[in-house]
């Protein structure tokens, strides 16, 4: 599990994955999301403005995100 520090109180879930590295580009990311293969929290979920918050768990592609705050 990679994790993913923040300094704001939420990241969306296309920039996370942007972020990551585990898509190249926002189009990318909007196509595997609206298509189901990403899941958080263990829930698919198809909207790509998510906001994943500390605490969240981001899947796809095998691998897994967990979210914290930097300053933390």
């Amino acid at each position: 599990m990679e994790n993913i520090t923040i300094t704001t109180e939420y990241i969306k879930l296309q920039d996370l994955l942007k972020f990551a590295n585990a898509v190249s580009t926002g189009g990318e990311a909007k196509n595997i999301i609206q298509d189901g293969l990403v899941s958080v929290n263990g829930e698919i979920c198809t909207m790509r403005g998510r906001k994943i918050r500390p605490g969240d768990s981001v899947k796809f592609g095998g691998e897994e995100f967990s979210v914290s705050y930097a300053d933390r």
